[in-house]
């Protein structure tokens, strides 16, 4: 797999042993016991979905995405992995960070109270909840709204791309969600 390639930003795709890789220190999602045994299985079961999906490193081999994947990894036994090391701004890896794992798992919501802007979270689809003094820990299903949805299936990447951004000019709350 050790390939060099001209994507954006892409340095390269290769193959690395585990003791490489260096676990990202900021990193606000984490897995826990029945879904972390579930995802060592899976990896032990298919390994070739990491050629596919292969975790995300910046220049100093410090995770961006694959934090909890590079844990199960270790536990499945694997000695190498596929990586991407990408030549991002520190921005981009902040998004990056958040974006990639917007989907599944739990949030370690002290880690994100103390290293994200909430503001910041909420724009890339993290649903932040309210804690402290503001949260009300009654049973609040009687003062809820309903929620009014509508799914639209896009071909591809850039036509989400357009009709996301064509909805939030006209005004509409969006979420991009990729399936």
């Amino acid at each position: 797999m050790d390939k060099t390639t001209s994507k954006d930003e892409l340095l390269m795709l290769k193959t690395v042993k585990l003791s490489e890789i260096k676990t990202n220190p900021n990193n606000p999602r984490t897995i826990r016991d029945d879904k972390f045994s579930k995802l060592v299985e899976s990896i032990k079961e298919f390994p070739e979905m990491l050629n596919e999906r292969p975790i995300v490193v910046n220049s100093d081999m410090i995770v961006l995405g694959g934090n909890m994947r590079l844990r199960a990894c270790k536990e499945a036994g694997l000695k190498e992995v596929p990586v991407a090391i990408v030549d991002w701004s520190e921005d981009k890896q902040r998004q990056f960070i958040i974006k990639d794992n917007v989907g599944f798992g739990e949030w370690d919501w002290d880690e994100l109270a103390n290293t994200w802007d909430a503001e910041e979270l909420k724009d890339w689809g993290v649903d932040v909840p309210v804690f402290g003094e503001d949260a009300e820990l009654n049973d609040l299903s009687e003062q809820m709204q309903p929620t009014f949805r509508i799914e639209i299936s896009c071909h591809d990447e850039e036509h989400q791309e357009k009709m996301y951004n064509k909805l939030i000019a006209e005004g509409y709350e969006c979420r991009l969600l990729t399936l």
